[in-house]
């Protein structure tokens, strides 16, 4: 006897339908992400304030700490619940932090070379006055200076296996050479 298969109209529709709604949920559009401007760096609002504030450039977990307790700042609400009055005081505190008390051990720049002051640089101030740096320990000619200026690692570390990328020419073998003498 053979066997018999009764199709049932409604389940293979219902089928391919579910297939589609799987489809359309991968697809789905995410949420558009809230962006808060915070010292010239776009910031996500969905993280916390001390967290967020870690992602601007020259401000680490300590600043970031110390930024949100001087401002009165809960570190833990959300980027984007603050006003624009929190967000300007955020700024302010973050160009001029020893107006505001906080110690001069968490700037990022003590005893500038130049002004002599306990500075905190953020951002694009950061990256200028670290080539500036650079650049003066190559006009020096310091150790660090000719190492930068070389391409090679500064801080001591061994170079016999590390560090190699980019700067060998590889290896000639014998007859390949031997073959260039002859010639």
């Amino acid at each position: 006897m053979g066997v018999t298969r009764v199709k049932v109209e409604g389940e293979e529709e219902k089928k391919k339908e579910e297939k589609i709604k799987e489809k359309i949920k991968i697809i789905k559009p995410k949420k558009p992400k809230s962006v808060v401007r915070v010292a010239g760096t776009d910031l996500e609002g969905e993280k916390q304030v001390w967290i967020g504030l870690k992602k601007i450039k020259g401000i680490g977990f300590s600043m970031s700490k110390a930024i949100c307790k001087v401002a009165g700042i809960n570190p833990k609400i959300k980027l984007k619940d603050l006003d624009e009055k929190q967000i300007e005081k955020i700024e302010e505190i973050i160009k001029e932090p020893e107006k505001f008390g906080i110690p001069s051990f968490l700037f990022n720049r003590r005893k500038d070379l130049e002004t002599g002051k306990d500075l905190h640089l953020t951002s694009s101030e950061l990256e200028i006055a670290k080539k500036l740096d650079v650049q003066r320990m190559i006009d020096l000619k310091t150790y660090k200076g000719i190492r930068h200026m070389l391409g090679l690692p500064v801080r001591g570390q061994r170079t016999r296996s590390s560090f190699r990328k980019g700067r060998t020419i590889g290896v000639i073998r014998r007859k390949e050479m031997a073959k260039t003498e002859k010639k």
